[in-house]
């Protein structure tokens, strides 16, 4: 299915995340019919903020995955960008953030309670990605989903490209070498944010979608937004939003 698509979303809508600055505060969700709010988190300027706060805020299950990440830098990012999530949701929905209350929508393809994640009684849409040091999150009145990965080597690129569309592994032979990572890179983190925003995540082949490797996402449907999210050089950023209104 092809999408409605964005450009590039303006970096000065891409808010910098720091537990200090949302501790505590009340934040105006987003509107019905606007944009998300996206936020960027690098976990190593929160290390020691992350270390004090995550036995107090995130819940057994959590601090379970994060234990199971053999890679110390994914354990700190996997700490962080949760951290981040669910003080994040306490601001919006004026409540404690270890007392917010996440959950899963059942699955569009089998209908198991393994779909988009949210909140219990549906209050605000949210999604999260983290790679690399980073964190992106996003929230809207609308289901919403969020990739961010670090641009992979050559190697990597060569034995992941049976994933992308087949117009897509045309595109990136066409491309010098040393071009083909970052526009990989563009490729899958907009087919995982979409993929996300589905609630159906890589239970679909991510090879069944076209979005295209190229500086714009590809595509024309009008029930999805599909853009790119400045983050930094080394790495891709998406954003897939439901469209209610004409963009």
């Amino acid at each position: 299915m092809p999408h409605a698509t964005g450009t590039l979303r303006d970096p000065t809508q891409v808010r910098a995340f720091d537990p200090a600055a949302v501790t505590g505060r009340r934040l105006a969700p987003p509107a019905a019919g606007g944009p998300a709010h996206l936020w960027l988190l690098h976990a190593e300027r929160h290390r020691a903020a992350v270390a004090r706060a995550v036995p107090e805020v995130l819940d057994a299950r959590e601090r379970a995955r994060a234990a199971a990440l053999r890679v110390p830098t994914d354990r700190a990012c996997y700490l962080a960008a949760h951290l981040g999530l669910r003080l994040l949701l306490g601001a919006y929905l004026g409540t404690e953030p270890a007392r917010v209350a996440l959950t899963r929508w059942a699955c569009p393809l089998c209908g198991g309670p393994h779909g988009r994640p949210g909140v219990a009684g549906d209050p605000l849409h949210y999604s999260l990605s983290h790679s690399g040091g980073l964190g992106l999150l996003a929230f809207a009145a609308v289901p919403v989903g969020v990739d961010v990965e670090a641009v992979p080597e050559p190697a990597a690129v060569a034995e992941a490209a049976d994933a992308l569309h087949p117009r897509e592994r045309d595109e990136l032979a066409l491309l010098p070498p040393s071009a083909r990572p970052r526009a990989f890179a563009r490729a899958w983190v907009r087919k995982e944010a979409y993929l996300k925003g589905l609630g159906v995540g890589l239970a679909e082949s991510p090879a069944s979608r076209y979005v295209g490797t190229g500086t714009e996402p590809a595509g024309t449907d009008p029930a999805w937004l599909l853009t790119d999210v400045p983050v930094g050089r080394g790495a891709a950023g998406a954003v897939a939003e439901r469209v209610t209104r004409k963009w």
